[in-house]
C-alpha cells in the first residue's frame, strides 16, 4: 500500500486506501465527498475541525 501522509488531500487518501474513511468519519469529518475534500490536505482538514493531525495519522497507520 502507498504511504499516506498528512500533506495528501482527503481525496488522495481515500483513493489510496478507502478503509481510511471510517477513521475520518469517526473523527467528525463527515463531508468526505464534498469538493473541499478534493483540495484540502489531512493537516488542513484536521485544523479546520479542531483535530490533531498526528493523532489521525496514528490511527491511519494502524490499517497497514
Amino acid at each position: 500500500m502507498a504511504e499516506i501522509t498528512k500533506d495528501m488531500t482527503i481525496g488522495e487518501i481515500l483513493r489510496t486506501n478507502p478503509d481510511v474513511a471510517p477513521i475520518l468519519m469517526n473523527a467528525g469529518m463527515h463531508c468526505l465527498g464534498c469538493p473541499s475534500a478534493q483540495g484540502e490536505t489531512l493537516a488542513e482538514a484536521a485544523m479546520v475541525h479542531g483535530l490533531d493531525a498526528d493523532a489521525l495519522m496514528s490511527e491511519i497507520a494502524k490499517l497497514s
